[in-house]
């Protein structure tokens, strides 16, 4: 349709024009409302899954004794995917405030109908994951995601590892994918509707119909644990916070122990602080009209796009924020368009192995 796609010129880039060219999910339909994205962005927000995934929860025990969760898909009223486990691990990142929307589970379970093994990333404290340390996850510290990737890459020694994250949980995919550079273990990922600009996010604020439902999910879930966050930050200030970032200044910040500078933290934080090191085929699915990443002048890195070999930006002009709605089944076209971006890989990559006479890696 009308989307573009932005990347350095490449054999990669221009396999992935062909593929998503002829992709069916990028020819969708109308939806009745194109011009409403907040009604999109509240749609993505309340929705759920239909049929709703069961799922298997594993606790990841970290270093320092805390805990990361690990949602297994399943598959719709208890049924597996046939033949077997499939082979590529598909790890699913949701946004920042560690809401699992329904447009995330859809997107699992067009995955587990395709083959894929889909699994949550859930971050300490969030989603019922227990906190066992007063301590959370930064913003853009990968150091707990890197910990469940060794682990799945133990678990499923021999399959490819793929990961897509929604939204602001963006920017942990993609401060891990600049951490770790060509160790980072990942075939390939996708963001959807990604934040790349942490700091310059917090500080503009977002549609207050987006900002307050997750502003009371994370205190929900921080209240919880009001005891034992109670010796490391000022609880009152916490539960008392009117907007994402002085919720964000509470806990990462205004620290008892370790209090720093809102300057500081974003030098340690911000998701493309080392993108140039990326090794890793990155998508990502923005919309022109997205009212949480804000205008595409001030938000978009279109340099990024223009100069890393491993940056594609596919630039649609309404979707929303995580919406990409069309009419009928499978109605988000940006997971289809997703899942064909990580087959479009896949089949690029056998070709290069043969082309090369390359060994498969083990």
């Amino acid at each position: 349709g009308r989307c573009r796609l932005l990347c350095k010129p490449s054999a990669l880039a221009q396999h992935l024009v062909g593929s998503l060219g002829r992709s069916a999910a990028l020819q969708g339909g109308r939806w009745p409302w194109p011009c409403w994205p907040q009604l999109q962005m509240l749609r993505q927000l309340l929705q759920l899954p239909e049929p709703e995934p069961v799922v298997a929860r594993e606790l990841l025990q970290l270093p320092d004794s805390g805990l990361v969760a690990l949602d297994w898909l399943v598959g719709p009223r208890g049924a597996r995917g046939g033949g077997g486990s499939p082979s590529p691990v598909l790890l699913l990142i949701p946004n920042a405030a560690g809401k699992v929307t329904g447009g995330l589970l859809q997107l699992g379970l067009r995955a587990l109908e395709r083959g894929f093994v889909p699994v949550i990333f859930n971050r300490r404290g969030h989603n019922g994951c227990p906190l066992t340390t007063p301590r959370l996850q930064p913003f853009g510290d990968p150091g707990d995601l890197r910990e469940a990737v060794t682990y799945l890459c133990c678990r499923y020694p021999a399959a490819p590892l793929l990961a897509v994250s929604e939204g602001s949980g963006s920017g942990l995919l993609l401060a891990y994918l600049g951490e770790s550079g060509s160790s980072s273990r990942l075939a390939a990922a996708a963001c959807l509707s990604p934040v790349f600009r942490g700091r310059d996010w917090f500080e503009a604020g977002m549609p207050w119909l987006y900002e307050w439902p997750l502003l009371l999910h994370l205190k929900r879930g921080l209240s919880r644990y009001a005891g034992s966050l109670a010796e490391a930050v000022d609880v009152d200030r916490l539960l008392g916070s009117r907007s994402l970032r002085e919720l964000e200044e509470a806990l990462f910040c205004r620290t008892k122990s370790h209090p720093t500078s809102w300057e500081a933290y974003w030098e340690r934080n911000e998701p493309l602080r080392d993108a140039d090191e990326a090794a890793v085929p990155v998508l990502c699915l923005c919309s022109a009209d997205d009212p949480v990443r804000g205008p595409p002048a001030r938000s978009l890195p279109l340099e990024l796009f223009r100069s890393s070999p491993y940056f594609f930006l596919l630039l649609t002009p309404r979707g929303g924020h995580c919406g990409f709605p069309r009419r009928g089944p499978g109605r988000c076209w940006g997971h289809e368009a997703v899942l064909e971006y990580f087959r479009a890989m896949a089949e690029f990559l056998r070709a290069e192995e043969r082309r090369k006479g390359l060994p498969r890696p083990r």
